[in-house]
Parts: structure tokens; C-alpha cells; sequence
């Protein structure tokens, strides 16, 4: 993985982590709007040298923003060790921030969201997630067929790993500084299934977890990168955590 113009800024007590690959139609808007908050986050794209130019965008941003910082890996190696490896990246910095933000990069969540993730993690939370399914969150643009399989599937995936959750596979998520610096050795997770992984963890540490509602809106620019494969990785883990649980629970 290299490292293109690191600039650690002591003041940012928040970090936005954007994995990217071939988000040239959307990383531009997105930083832009970032940056607009009342706030500055130090913000960290991983980008998997995406054939598009996306790492590219982002050196061109860093000429005005230097609060941007763009990791690069050699090639597509899944969403849970690009959010893992940022993870590692902001821990090791000298003045590592109070909060970080993990969010999708194809602006499917609102980064006019970001400061109420904030305030409530300011109540103490481990981790603040961005809830389509809990009440008053929404989703825009997908159809009815889409819609209830994602409804089903977290409700089962909350059910086979016990965790009380609506919106497990959301990706717009606060997490506080010590809790990741607790949990970051037990992540080994490869693309989608962080999601699940990380809250796992939330659930055997006992840590406060909540939700706020947001309205996820389908990206309208790109392709999804959710491949089978990743789809098939994501529903064997939760199989897995299930019958862990089940054992944990079964021993006497």
C-alpha cells in the first residue's frame, strides 16, 4: 500500500474513510460537499488503483484541500481490509481523531448526516449507525423487490447472530477511537461481511451501539460493486457467527 501526501492535521478530532474503486463520476461532488461542513475531517480514500482515474481526482483535490489523504493499494482487495487497513493507517498517526466515520463513496449517503452521527456518538456510543430500517429511515430508488429482500435479509441476520440491529449492513457508521483500537485485532474480515464483524464485536464487548435514521439513496452514477462472490462471503460468515452463537449459548 503506498501513501500520497499524508498532512495530519492535529485539529480534526474526526476521520472520513472513503474505499474507492472507480468512483471517478462521484468522488469529486463528494469531497467537495465534506469539506462544506462546518467542520474539517481529515479524509482518507483507499483507492484499489481503480482503472478509471479515481486516485487521480483525489491527487488533483489534495492540491486544495490538504486535509485529504489518498492510500492506494495495487489492486481490488475488498471492502473489509480497505476499511481495516484505514483503520490501522489512522490509529498509527500521531494525533489520531476522536471519531471515524466509515461511508460509501458512490454518494449514496448524505454527508449532511455526518454531524448528527456526531452528536450522538457525543452520548457515549461505541458506534452510530446510519439506519435505513430503523424508524423514520428511507430508502430512494430501489424497487420493492430490492427493498424487501435487503428488509428480510437484516432482519434474519439480526435474528442467526442475536444482535437487536435494523440496519446491520449499513456502511454509514461512527465509530469512537477506543473502541476500534479495542476490536482491531479481531478483524479479519475480507469485503462485506465488516459489517457484521464489526458489530459482533460490539455485541461480546458489551459496547453501546445505536442507530439514527437516514435516507439512503440509490447511487445514480456507476455500477454497484457488490459482486456473487462477495454476496456468498457476506451469507457464510453470518452462518458462521450464527453457529457460534448457538454454541456459546448451548455450553454449559
Amino acid at each position: 500500500m503506498s501513501v500520497v501526501e499524508v498532512v495530519n492535521d492535529p485539529s480534526s478530532n474526526v476521520a472520513v474513510i472513503l474505499p474507492t474503486y472507480c468512483e471517478a463520476e462521484n468522488i469529486e461532488r463528494l469531497v467537495h460537499t465534506i469539506e462544506d461542513l462546518d467542520f474539517r475531517p481529515t479524509i482518507v480514500v483507499m483507492d484499489d488503483s481503480s482503472p478509471d482515474g479515481t486516485g487521480e481526482i483525489v491527487k488533483k483535490l489534495q492540491e486544495a484541500y490538504p486535509n485529504v489523504i489518498l492510500l492506494c493499494r495495487p489492486a481490488k482487495a475488498g471492502l473489509g481490509t480497505a476499511i481495516t487497513d484505514c483503520f490501522r493507517f489512522i490509529l498509527t498517526q500521531p494525533n489520531p481523531p476522536k471519531h471515524i466515520i466509515t461511508m460509501d463513496a458512490d454518494y449514496s449517503h448524505n454527508p449532511q448526516d455526518i454531524p448528527r452521527l456526531l452528536q450522538e456518538a457525543s452520548e457515549h456510543c461505541d458506534v452510530v449507525i446510519g439506519s435505513r430500517y430503523c424508524k423514520g429511515g428511507k430508502v430512494k430508488g430501489w424497487n420493492l423487490r430490492r427493498l424487501v429482500i435487503s428488509k428480510v435479509a437484516n432482519k434474519l441476520t439480526a435474528r442467526l447472530v442475536a444482535l437487536p440491529i435494523n440496519d446491520l449492513t449499513s456502511g454509514f457508521r461512527c465509530y469512537s477511537r477506543e473502541y476500534i483500537q479495542r476490536i482491531l485485532p479481531e478483524l479479519h474480515s475480507e469485503t462485506y461481511e465488516i459489517q457484521i464483524e464489526t458489530l459482533r464485536q460490539a455485541s461480546i464487548r458489551k459496547a453501546k451501539v445505536t442507530e439514527i435514521p437516514i435516507t439512503f439513496t440509490n447511487r445514480k452514477m456507476g455500477k454497484s460493486k457488490l459482486t456473487k462472490n462477495e454476496i456468498l462471503s457476506f451469507f457464510l460468515y453470518v452462518l458462521k457467527t450464527a453457529t457460534k452463537n448457538s454454541r456459546r449459548s448451548t455450553t454449559p
